[in-house]
């Protein structure tokens, strides 16, 4: 999980306990598992018995952090920005231990020091001490020269080296870690500790995660995996690991479980003799599920993922129509309109002309002759005819293609 370090760092983690903090971005009501990676630093910096702070971006949420962004972000009204930051600190605190004795987490919100810090001050006592020279060298500014550059974004790393000096000064905080495109950030906060105070303070980055077919971590076919239950069901979180490549799995149960190095290796050479099981991806999905949500959260998880893959109409029939439209991705949901079924429908013309389940008719006919097509999990044949009584809940139809693709239909 390490990318960067400073020199010393090591050594100050091993000679004391070192209070550290990581900084999250309150852009949205949730965070998402691409926020995991420092989650799970703060997890890992705790357990190692050091004291982890967690800051809530209050302050630097209405100005908009620029780095690995290549246009403007959209600014956020207060009041949105804080019911962000609740719904965040409530993640926050299923991780960390917050009643530990000395090392014991704590959130904190830097627009508490921010909040009557006067302009014409921030730049006479903060902006005097770096130079517009050291601020563009900064790669989250160099990317941005070519397309232009607010005067917001650009101050943003003297804001948030501010937060590494209150919190140095105020809290004896004395290391910040961060993802990798941090850490021009974190250095500016160095500085500014040396230049007002004298002081030093240290930095460690995590690198930032990719799967291994290049695509970004933490997005599915419809969109972000998120902590917040309303958002990503249970269900749909424990599919997002479970899916996870041959490729990437050693390298995420790594990074986001709390299992030995013993544990792990030996999970992957029981992986390796049997890849069809998916070894590696269950335990990573069920220790993930039950840490962010709850152990009867993936229980359910569970038996959501056996009543859709198994073969049982009767057990399907057990889901609530809510767990049913939970546990399918927008890109699989096809909505129909019920005059479709109201004599009856040819399952050839529904599955091929009035969805995109098939590419033609002649695709989904070919198919169904095959014994390929399951329909609320009876094979179905060319002369099976569907209708309003098929429904389940009165607008439900479960279409499954060959071994393992599962589609929706809701009849509107």
């Amino acid at each position: 999980m390490l990318h960067d370090i400073m020199p010393e760092t090591e050594d100050l983690l091993n000679k004391e306990m070192v209070t550290g903090y990581i900084g999250f971005d309150p852009t949205a009501n949730s965070l998402g598992v691409g926020n995991m990676v420092q989650i799970m630093t703060l997890l890992h910096f705790q357990r190692a018995g050091h004291k982890p702070i967690a800051l809530v971006g209050g302050a630097t949420g209405l100005v908009g952090d620029p780095s690995g962004k290549s246009t403007e972000r959209n600014l956020l009204t207060t009041d949105v920005l804080q019911a962000n930051l609740d719904a965040q600190q409530k993640q926050l605190e299923k991780f960390l231990d917050f009643n530990c004795g000395n090392n014991a987490a704590e959130i904190v919100n830097n627009y508490d020091w921010f909040k009557n810090f006067t302009f014409l001050d921030f730049i006479r006592d903060v902006g005097k001490h770096i130079s517009i020279n050291y601020m563009l060298a900064k790669d989250s500014v160099q990317s941005r020269l070519e397309n232009g550059m607010s005067f917001t974004e650009f101050s943003y790393q003297l804001v948030q080296g501010y937060d590494f000096y209150w919190l140095w000064k105020n809290k004896g905080i004395k290391l910040q870690m961060g993802g990798s495109d941090q850490w021009g950030n974190i250095v500016t906060g160095t500085e500014l500790i040396r230049r007002m105070a004298g002081g030093s303070a240290f930095a460690l980055t995590t690198p930032l995660i990719k799967k291994a077919d290049g695509t970004k971590f933490g997005k599915s076919e419809s969109g972000n995996i998120w902590l917040d239950p309303k958002l990503t069901s249970p269900y749909k979180f424990y599919q997002f690991w479970l899916k996870a490549s041959d490729a990437d799995a050693p390298n995420f149960i790594r990074i986001f479980s709390l299992k030995t190095r013993e544990e792990i290796e030996g999970l992957e050479k029981e992986h390796n003799e049997a890849p069809g099981l998916r070894k590696l991806q269950r335990a990573l999905a069920e220790e993930v599920t039950a840490r962010v949500h709850s152990p009867e959260a993936l229980k359910r998880a569970l038996e959501m993922t056996e009543i859709l893959f198994g073969s049982s109409f009767e057990e399907f029939k057990k889901l609530s129509a809510e767990e049913i439209e939970s546990a399918f991705d927008e890109d699989v949901i096809f909505r129909v309109s019920k005059e479709v079924f109201a004599n009856t429908a040819e399952p050839v013309g529904l599955l091929g002309a009035e969805t995109t389940i098939f590419s033609s008719k002649g695709e989904a006919r070919k198919m169904i002759q095959g014994n390929g097509v399951s329909v609320n999990k009876d094979k179905i044949n060319l002369e099976r005819k569907l209708s309003a009584a098929d429904l389940l809940y009165d607008k439900y139809l479960v279409i499954q293609r060959g071994k393992d693709k599962h589609y929706l239909i809701i009849a509107n």
